[in-house]
């Protein structure tokens, strides 16, 4: 099943029904707000100090979603990120564990205080902890992808 996310060619940077997606899924499902009242789609973008990344629905789940905090820590541009497999964001030897952990969200809705060891661009492997990671559910139900946050990373 393709959703409307697994068009390539889609700018979610400032994108309002997005936004309504990460942060009403969020709500829904975490129990509690994403960010404060008047922090909208170009702050989560632009200024969020925490990492927002999201994937899509396909069989091998490609980035949709990373904000410049997200960017700045895997080494990305925007452009590099979107054409990006998730599961390339862990070395293979990494990718049973993240695979583990997004089973975890797709059984539960959500996982708090997840870790694991993440690779940047230059090769460069760091931790990332105090990861929330959730499904991205639209109000009628429908599954459009996972996304998840964490507000520090440090070099492994």
């Amino acid at each position: 099943m393709t959703s409307i996310y697994d068009n390539h060619a889609l700018d979610l940077t400032s994108d309002p029904d997005f936004f309504s997606l990460l942060t009403g899924s969020y709500m829904r499902i975490v129990g509690r707000p994403l960010v404060q009242d008047g922090q909208g789609p170009d702050w989560l973008y632009n200024s969020a100090p925490f990492v927002v990344l999201a994937h899509n629905t396909e069989p091998d789940p490609r980035f949709i979603y990373a904000n410049r905090t997200a960017q700045t820590c895997f080494e990305y541009s925007w452009d590099e990120f979107i054409a990006l497999p998730s599961r390339l964001s862990a070395e293979q030897p990494d990718r049973a564990e993240r695979q583990r952990l997004l089973d975890s969200v797709t059984r539960d809705g959500f996982v708090e205080n997840g870790r694991g060891v993440r690779i940047a661009k230059s090769g460069r492997r760091f931790w990332i902890e105090k990861v929330t990671v959730w499904q991205l559910i639209d109000e009628s139900g429908k599954r459009l992808g996972q996304a998840a946050i964490f507000p520090s990373w440090r070099d492994a």
